[in-house]
């Protein structure tokens, strides 16, 4: 992933609004995953909110490095739900991120752009934000999506890198399933990018790295 970025630096100076490329590739994929923009009480503008498990604190870093000339506080450690020990900054709130915030949320709820565009980048974030294999499969967690949301993302997956893949129920809802004809090209499309701490999740060892700890049927 390092390498990726050295050799994007031709392409920092230019810009979407206010974010590199770079950027602006890390800011979809994380919003296709676990990271999500909202406004602090009365505030007109939204900021970006990283969080994830302190394990992989090695990723957060990364992406604070990415955002940082949006960040005035660096990654910390907090308790979250139970146990749980998470790493995580927020960036300043600002017009930028509201322009996505207005993109990608309708009253508060996440949906999926219609003039949505993948790179490999922000396929690569998506899938080590809320991606995992089970067995010989890969998924893509969707649950949070609306199910035309997912159906939408399954033909952009095709439409954008020729990746076939399907809708599997998990109990009353629904993930993205990468199909067994698309994982190679998968594989290949985001392992130059995968951050160190998670590059288990495209090991060829038969375990899963389902938390779920089984395959869906």
């Amino acid at each position: 992933m390092i390498d990726y970025i050295n050799s994007m630096k031709s392409f920092l100076d230019n810009t979407v609004g206010s974010l590199t490329l770079i950027q602006r590739a890390v800011l979809i994929g994380s919003l296709l995953g676990d990271g999500s923009l909202r406004k602090q009480g009365t505030r007109t503008n939204a900021l970006l909110e990283v969080n994830h498990a302190a394990k992989h604190s090695q990723y957060v870093d990364w992406k604070y490095k990415i955002f940082q000339t949006h960040v005035l506080t660096p990654p910390k450690r907090r308790f979250g739900n139970g146990k749980r020990v998470v790493y995580r900054f927020t960036t300043r709130s600002l017009p930028v991120f509201t322009v996505y915030y207005n993109w990608f949320y309708d009253r508060k709820e996440k949906r999926i752009p219609r003039d949505l565009i993948l790179d490999p980048l922000s396929l690569t974030v998506w899938f080590m934000d809320d991606g995992n294999k089970s067995r010989t499969s890969y998924y893509l967690n969707t649950q949070q999506f609306q199910y035309e949301d997912q159906k939408y993302l399954i033909d952009l997956l095709e439409k954008s890198f020729g990746i076939h893949s399907t809708l599997n129920r998990d109990k009353k809802y629904y993930r993205i399933r990468i199909a067994v004809s698309g994982i190679s090209n998968f594989n290949k499309l985001i392992s130059p990018y995968i951050v160190s701490c998670l590059k288990y999740k495209l090991s060829d060892d038969p375990v899963t790295t389902d938390p779920k700890g089984k395959a869906l049927i």
